[in-house]
């Protein structure tokens, strides 16, 4: 077994950019998601530009931290009949052509309670998961959920935002492997404005207490915001603009822009 997979794709990927003194670039999509066959090719063209963890949404009906544009990646998915077995399977797929690669399903509870906690965890290891962000399962509910993830080898990502106080910081840092998702806005995805001083104060404050690099979403539209984020924390992680780009391509154009979009981040933040 190779180092990487004997301590997780994750973590592995994020120590070794980290010894390059480089940043970790998580793009977002929506499985499924501008159409139901391309999720693993755009996976592919992601991957090949740069990208160095792909977090692969669970389309859900009801995504409240999510704003209009990722709102309505998960209904065009839903409309197309995407479901979490489905999610898996392309996966599944994307890991016969990627070994290297760490997938994180982010998602909501219900379709997990749907598929059921244990099945889930069984499935999601066996498909090539690496990593799990459940938006609406909070660390003081989650710990029989994190331990078996950690039971596979599967890391438990949680949410902290400008909002989280020391004490739920603290609790997320007893749960936490991976990294975490430090959400930079108040508000839901692709919302308002990006305040970087605010978010150059809020990371050391995690990082008095979490020992994984902490990654930064919500609000990075551009290569010069994502360059901006990445000078104050580990990752960058880009959701609303990439899925704005591709819903307005044809099948065949989808993988080809996502993948320059993505090298163009890859850029500025290499710069």
């Amino acid at each position: 077994m190779s180092q990487a997979a004997a301590q997780g794709r994750i973590a592995a990927t994020l120590q070794a950019l980290q010894a390059q003194g480089r940043k970790a670039l998580i793009p977002y999509v929506t499985a499924g998601d501008p159409f139901a066959d391309v999720t693993v090719e755009l996976m592919q063209a992601l991957a090949g530009a740069g990208a160095d963890i792909i977090e692969l949404g669970i389309p859900f009906s009801d995504p409240m931290a999510d704003g209009p544009v990722i709102q309505r990646a998960s209904e065009r998915a839903l409309a197309k009949g995407i479901s979490l077995a489905q999610v898996l399977e392309m996966v599944r797929a994307f890991r016969t052509r990627d070994e290297r690669t760490p997938v994180v399903l982010m998602g909501y509870a219900n379709p997990v309670e749907r598929y059921g906690q244990q099945a889930f965890v069984r499935d999601a290891k066996a498909a090539g998961v690496d990593g799990v962000l459940i938006v609406d399962y909070p660390p003081e509910e989650c710990e029989d959920f994190a331990a078996a993830l950690r039971a596979q080898g599967l890391d438990a990502i949680f949410l902290l935002a400008p909002t989280s106080g020391e004490a739920r910081i603290r609790q997320v840092a007893r749960l936490a492997s991976g990294y975490v998702y430090y959400v930079s806005l108040k508000g839901v995805t692709g919302a308002g404005h990006l305040d970087i001083d605010a978010v150059a104060q809020a990371v050391p404050r995690i990082k008095a207490h979490v020992q994984v690099p902490v990654g930064v979403g919500f609000g990075i539209r551009d290569a010069q915001s994502a360059r901006a984020v990445g000078q104050v924390s580990d990752a960058v992680v880009i959701g609303s603009a990439l899925i704005q780009l591709i819903e307005r391509q044809t099948r065949d154009n989808v993988a080809t822009e996502a993948a320059g979009f993505i090298r163009g981040i890859r850029a500025a933040l290499d710069a």
